[in-house]
């Protein structure tokens, strides 16, 4: 093994090492917030039928998938979805947490349709049972153009959450454009 080959496993093992220990610290002594333990709710195995509009006035779209969703150290909800659209295979990954500090939920949104990295921000209702999420990103009416999104989580029943996305208009409107209504697998 030459020189080089062993100074970089060395340092490999040593920033895993370092990682670890720092993750370690940090994870003894956070707990999740009641925040946290909200998101548990939306946590399962899934079906999902989703309806989305790509334009005004265009026909809805209809699909239908699954999703897997978890919780991650407590922290992390973490959702992995798949769809069939317009015959083309569509996966997802979400993931909600909560920031203390800011007060706020924050997320990400990505999937296999676009390179678009979507990232939320966002407060759950008094009840505890909806989550709205905000995020800016590219316009379906029109890819170059930026708009503002806002996206619910709704749990209805235990079993039973609508996810809805809405995209604001020029005039300040919030217009639905995708609706997707999951059932527990029993």
């Amino acid at each position: 093994m030459t020189r080089h080959v062993v100074v970089w496993s060395w340092l490999t093992c040593a920033t895993v090492l370092s990682l670890s220990a720092v993750c370690g610290a940090q994870h003894a002594e956070a707990k999740p917030t009641k925040e946290h333990e909200l998101l548990r709710q939306f946590v399962g195995e899934w079906t999902a039928v989703a309806e989305a509009t790509p334009a005004p006035g265009q026909p809805a779209i209809r699909a239908e998938g699954t999703e897997s969703a978890k919780m991650i150290g407590g922290f992390w909800y973490v959702s992995q979805g798949e769809a069939t659209m317009l015959g083309t295979p569509v996966t997802s990954m979400l993931s909600i947490g909560y920031d203390p500090a800011a007060k706020q939920y924050i997320g990400t949104f990505l999937c296999s349709a676009d390179s678009t990295l979507w990232k939320y921000t966002g407060q759950m209702d008094e009840a505890g049972k909806k989550l709205t999420l905000e995020a800016e990103g590219p316009s379906v009416v029109d890819p170059a153009t930026m708009a503002k999104y806002r996206e619910t989580l709704e749990l209805k029943s235990p079993d039973h959450k609508v996810f809805t996305s809405y995209i604001q208009g020029a005039d300040g409107e919030w217009t639905k454009i995708v609706s997707v209504e999951y059932k527990r697998k029993s």
